[in-house]
């Protein structure tokens, strides 16, 4: 069975770096959930507006979607999944999900979020990101990993964790 992984966080976690290190090291898709936000979406966040759960809902549709066509072949994703009602969708439409959330301190997801372009989400959304937060809980297939760690380090556990738990 190849793997469904989802790489979640806050803004600046670093879901896409390690998402794609993954990826590359299990020879498998990458995707980001960013590219499947609808263009309303990205100008509410662009402009500093939170999204609401009804913003959310064709996208977490998507996300489900996207995974089931990589069961194939295997398929990693950058999602925030912040919350866990979030994670339950996502987990409807592919119940082999495993989840990686990256978490870690306010100071160093601003210097992220600070040294970032190119990119929509207004840095100004970090602290409506932190508040919606939920930690995995234990029944949920993933595991959590402080991004003080270097990126070898964080791909390596994530790799074992999500190759451990298939």
């Amino acid at each position: 069975m190849t793997p469904l992984i989802v790489v979640a966080g806050v803004s600046g976690a670093g879901k896409s770096t390690i998402g794609l290190a993954v990826a590359e090291q299990l020879g498998i898709p990458f995707a980001d959930a960013d590219s499947l936000h609808s263009a309303e979406n990205v100008a509410k966040m662009a402009g500093g507006t939170p999204l609401t759960d009804e913003d959310r809902a064709p996208w977490l549709v998507r996300i489900g979607v996207e995974l089931q066509q990589g069961r194939n072949d295997g398929l990693v994703l950058a999602c925030s999944a912040l919350r866990r009602r979030y994670r339950d969708t996502i987990r409807e439409a592919a119940p082999d999900t495993f989840f990686v959330t990256l978490t870690g301190s306010r100071s160093l997801l601003e210097k992220r979020l600070g040294a970032r372009t190119n990119h929509f989400m207004s840095a100004a959304l970090l602290d409506s990101q932190l508040a919606a937060f939920e930690p995995l809980d234990p029944d949920e297939r993933g595991i959590s990993l402080s991004i003080d760690a270097d990126v070898p380090t964080l791909v390596a556990q994530t790799v074992a964790a999500a190759t451990a738990s298939r």
